[in-house]
């Protein structure tokens, strides 16, 4: 069972997503478009579960179905679209997870809108504090339910996208 832990932000994280983009480039080469760190572990001050999210770009998605033994090489499993049409996605660490990998081809709605929540928390403080209080709240609330914490986090993630897109438009 996944156990809900929330984490001050550890400056470690910029360092492991570092080293797992480099693994990464390696595994995809030129394919890689762009390789963005996102989630919470990517928002300094912002608390978070010690996952990181990992967006890379690639020109082809198709192409990257070709990499999945090469992906579990590194400990990586292959969840494929898993719930986000052209989406692949990739989990590290079985119930103890430290790592999500989610390729989009160039072009793709998702990445703007993972860059736009991301970006947004960056320049608001007081979003950013906002989101982190919930977070450490359903943690302790549903240490062993992470759905609950997940649908607890809903409606706050959903208001907060909805402005970071808007403010995005006027930042690209």
């Amino acid at each position: 069972m996944r156990k809900v832990e929330v984490f001050s932000h550890n400056k470690n994280w910029k360092r492991m997503f570092s080293e797992e983009a480099r693994k990464l480039k390696t595994i995809f080469g030129n394919e890689i478009v762009h390789i963005y760190h996102i989630g919470s572990t990517s928002v300094p001050e912002l608390k978070a579960k010690p996952i990181i999210d990992i967006l890379p770009v690639v020109g082809n998605i198709h192409i990257v179905d070709n990499h999945n033994e090469e992906m579990k090489n590194i400990g990586y499993e292959s969840k494929g679209e898993n719930g986000i049409p052209g989406r692949r996605y990739f989990q590290k660490g079985g119930d103890k997870r430290t790592h999500h990998v989610h390729i989009y081809q160039l072009g793709n709605y998702e990445i703007k809108r993972h860059l736009a929540f991301r970006d947004y928390l960056l320049v608001h403080p007081e979003v950013k504090k906002r989101y982190g209080q919930l977070k450490g709240r359903l943690a302790v609330k549903f240490p062993n339910d992470v759905e609950s914490y997940i649908s607890g986090k809903e409606q706050l993630v959903k208001e907060i996208e909805a402005k970071a897109l808007e403010w995005y438009k006027g930042e690209e």
